[in-house]
């Protein structure tokens, strides 16, 4: 569409778009192109890259590491969906409902938003130290004597869940109560005469009004937990041994640790790739993309 016919429609011209699109190009795309063509070179960070064609991509298929870290990313992205959607849900429409108790609780549990991904993994870190921490004291019921969580691999990824939950449970809260808000109080004054309760109402109304919300919240949620780094990093460092490696942190290691940006830029250009198709089908199985503007002709 052009400007001028932007404009007669009421719409902005492309010129408004102007500076986000080279703000785009220039932080995005760029640096894309750029790890797409050091995935095909040797490359330790220091000497000018060498091109070695598709040897770090068949190295993919060889590295049992890379298989163990991409389940994993997998495994976190569909726990933290599951898990922040179900709290977040129904505590954002509880918190969209007027009274001071509940602005006072909101203000409390929007605590996390704060917080940087350091503070919250050295906060957690400190709270799970068998030493000194509560998980002395929580270990012991969850069957762990020695309160050692992060330190067994079997409990150690579980806790790495839980805390990226506690983080980002708050951000999707926000985006729930502000569209439960939105909606017409007449549909449900509606469904009260007529007799519905609770759960028909929010089955029947609450969740169909916020489809559009679920399915951003969604997105949002998969490529998040997708690129999630710093609080596994800082957490437990990938540990005990290789049992909360996610792909991130595989790249990282292989490429400030090891100093084969070659292969982590191969890893990074995967990395983009799950996340992008993701997207695409999430947008493509809800119907995101036929959604309308809520304006008047836009």
């Amino acid at each position: 569409m052009s400007s001028a016919t932007a404009v007669r429609a009421g719409r902005p011209g492309f010129v408004w778009v102007a500076p986000a699109l080279t703000f785009f190009g220039l932080f995005a795309l760029l640096p894309m192109v750029v790890v797409v063509y050091l995935s095909f070179t040797a490359y330790d960070g220091l000497n000018p890259p060498q091109w070695v064609g598709l040897e770090n991509w068949t190295r993919l298929g060889a590295d049992p590491l890379f298989i163990e870290t991409l389940r994993l990313s997998f495994l976190l992205t569909a726990a933290s969906w599951v898990l922040q959607t179900a709290v977040a849900l129904p505590l954002g429409v509880w918190l969209a409902r007027r009274g001071r108790s509940r602005a006072l609780l909101a203000a409390i549990f929007f605590i996390p938003l704060l917080m940087s991904s350091a503070a919250i993994a050295v906060l957690w870190g400190t709270l799970l130290d068998p030493n000194f921490g509560l998980a002395s004291v929580l270990g012991p019921l969850v069957g762990i004597d020695d309160g050692n969580i992060i330190g067994d691999s079997r409990y150690a990824f579980a806790a790495v869940i839980l805390v990226i939950g506690w983080q980002y449970m708050p951000f999707h809260t926000l985006l729930y109560q502000a569209a439960a808000r939105a909606i017409p109080v007449q549909l449900y004054e509606a469904a009260r005469i007529d007799g519905a309760g609770r759960w028909r109402t929010f089955r029947s109304i609450t969740v169909p009004q916020l489809r559009d919300t679920i399915i951003t919240s969604g997105v949002l949620i998969v490529v998040g937990s997708m690129t999630t780094f710093e609080v596994v990093l800082i957490l437990t460092g990938g540990g005990p041994g290789t049992s909360t490696r996610i792909l991130p942190l595989h790249m990282y290691l292989e490429g400030f640790r090891s100093f084969d940006m070659g292969y982590a830029s191969a890893l990074a250009v995967v990395l983009l790739v799950i996340g992008t198709a993701l997207s695409l089908f999430i947008a493509r199985v809800t119907g995101y993309r036929k959604m309308a503007s809520q304006r008047e002709g836009m």
